[in-house]
């Protein structure tokens, strides 16, 4: 074989690892963003469906500002058991290729190299902790316009983005400009 060709091949292994390491690191990452949203109900309409809401989603008042309009959910996400296996599955993939390039690399100590994958489990496990956390909904209401009573609501979200686009759908929000 040729001599150039397996030292690429290990570098070019360790960058794709660096890759999924990130991917799986990234796997867990908060992504808490800040949306406006726009009903075309009133207040009195609009705030028992959005408790009744994030009810349904497990999520309990936490808080309530009634000086500011703003009330805070809390709620805990359950780490997905599917992203869990995939990300097990790919880091034992990612494992099977270092190992089999490290064996080429170095013969004389290859069966110590699939020792290796055992380490893939790692993974899962790492998703599992960090994944699991309680997770925070901010509710800001306001009128979009204070001197027509029945003019829609603008509300305020501080959410996990997915939790956002939920929102909308079930509540038939729109964005604001």
């Amino acid at each position: 074989m040729d001599t150039a060709i397996l030292p690429s091949t290990f570098l070019l292994t360790l960058l794709l690892l660096v890759g999924l390491f990130f991917f799986i690191r990234a796997a867990t990452k908060d992504r808490t963003e800040t949306a406006q949203l726009i009903s075309e109900q009133e207040e009195a309409v609009l705030m028992p469906q959005l408790q009744d809401y994030f009810r349904s989603r497990s999520y309990r008042v936490a808080a309530v500002d009634r000086d500011q309009n703003q009330v805070t959910f809390e709620g805990f996400v359950q780490p997905s058991l599917f992203l869990a296996i995939f990300l097990t599955l790919l880091a034992t993939v990612g494992l099977i290729c270092l190992s089999f390039v490290l064996s080429l690399l170095l013969p004389n100590i290859s069966s110590f190299f699939l020792g290796i994958i055992l380490l893939a489990p790692l993974s899962g496990v790492f998703y599992w902790k960090k994944a699991g956390r309680t997770e925070k909904v901010l509710l800001h209401l306001q009128k979009a316009n204070q001197d027509e009573p029945n003019s829609p609501g603008k509300i305020t979200v501080t959410a996990h983005r997915d939790e956002l686009i939920e929102l909308q759908k079930a509540l038939n929000l729109k964005l604001s400009d």
